[in-house]
């Protein structure tokens, strides 16, 4: 089986944080979004992995793949965004005859993706699809099911058939290539990868639907971010390979080789990368700050923090954050006494 993950759209609906880098490079728990994506694939025994990208993020993911442990990678160029059906369409010459998982690389799943292949291998059916019960299924891809098949599948209904929605795991057999052949676009212009198994279903073919298991998360705002930073964090095991002076760690802290952390307090759990200067500070449980930061007279928690970030003489309690690679927040006293900030790359906040 192979794998192919979808990594050529922008991801608007986190801008600022997207204006200067793709969505699948935004990193989480230490970790790019995409990172995690391939990770869990190899994890579930892909190794064959296929990453969809167009010129805007070609660059950018190419530059962090090599933080992952894919041992065979392959770009495929999808020059228009033309939705998810579009995507795994342009994929049709490298995949072949094999099957294959579409893997959404910015979804999160607490168990991987080992049991949606599994389910797929063990009766080989057409199509296996990875569901979830939601609370607002109008927003997404809806399942109607009998039994564990699936028998009609709505894009964003109105009045949705259940609150099984689709979440971002898929195997498929080479029939569906056969059917993106021929499917003609949405009312919006794109080639939803839900026609396509609604396709295969009037085919008479056997689609099946596989609960998820466990937390899962959509990382598609900047909320979710923060929430899947947290999500991740609760699995962390404590590790301390810098140096930690006059200070107090507790709780599940990884602190990273290089890093100095005086007369500080970090609670747990927290995710500290390495060659970070942490001083007369205080970082909270659920954060995350990338190496070559420092972060210094200030207060962090249940944050975001990119790598070479400075956070410098802040009396603010700085809370549920998303602060860009280099960017740079500092200043004094203010009312109220936490701050929520979303700042894209190199960004300057002067608190006066």
């Amino acid at each position: 089986m192979k794998g192919v993950i979808p990594a050529a759209g922008l991801g608007t609906r986190l801008r600022p944080l997207t204006y200067t880098r793709p969505k699948p490079v935004l990193p989480v728990a230490g970790k790019p979004i995409i990172v995690h994506a391939i990770d869990n694939l190899v994890a579930a025994g892909v190794t064959d992995i296929g990453i969809v990208v167009s010129d805007l993020t070609h660059e950018a993911i190419e530059s962090v793949v090599g933080q992952s442990s894919a041992s065979s990678i392959t770009y495929i160029w999808q020059r228009e965004t033309l939705g998810l059906g579009h995507a795994v369409k342009m994929a049709r010459d490298w995949l072949g005859d094999d099957d294959f998982c579409v893997y959404l690389g910015d979804n999160l799943f607490e168990f991987g993706v080992s049991e949606y292949i599994q389910a797929f291998e063990s009766s080989r059916p057409d199509a296996v699809i990875a569901l979830v019960e939601v609370e607002n299924p109008t927003a997404f891809g809806v399942a109607q099911m009998e039994g564990d098949r699936i028998v009609r599948l709505v894009e964003k209904p109105k009045n949705p058939p259940s609150n099984l929605a689709v979440a971002g795991v898929y195997c498929f057999t080479n029939k569906i290539l056969r059917i993106l052949e021929d499917l003609a676009p949405s009312a919006r212009g794109e080639y939803e990868i839900t026609d396509a198994i609604q396709g295969l279903i009037e085919a008479g073919g056997p689609v099946l639907g596989h609960r998820v298991s466990g937390w899962w998360k959509d990382t598609g705002k900047p909320f979710d971010l923060i929430d899947a930073n947290r999500l991740l964090l609760e699995a962390l095991e404590p590790q301390v390979d810098g140096e930690v002076v006059n200070s107090r760690i507790s709780g599940r802290v990884v602190i990273g080789a290089g890093s100095v952390v005086r007369d500080s307090i970090i609670v747990g759990p927290a995710l500290i990368g390495e060659n970070v200067v942490i001083e007369n500070a205080y970082v909270g449980p659920f954060t995350s700050i990338g190496s070559k930061s420092v972060i210094r007279a200030a207060e962090v928690e249940c944050s975001v923090i990119d790598e070479s970030v400075t956070i410098d003489s802040v009396d603010t309690r700085l809370q549920e954050c998303l602060i860009g690679l280099r960017a740079s927040v500092r200043g004094g006293k203010r009312v109220p006494r936490t701050l929520g900030l979303t700042l894209s790359d190199a960004s300057i906040v002067e608190l006066t």
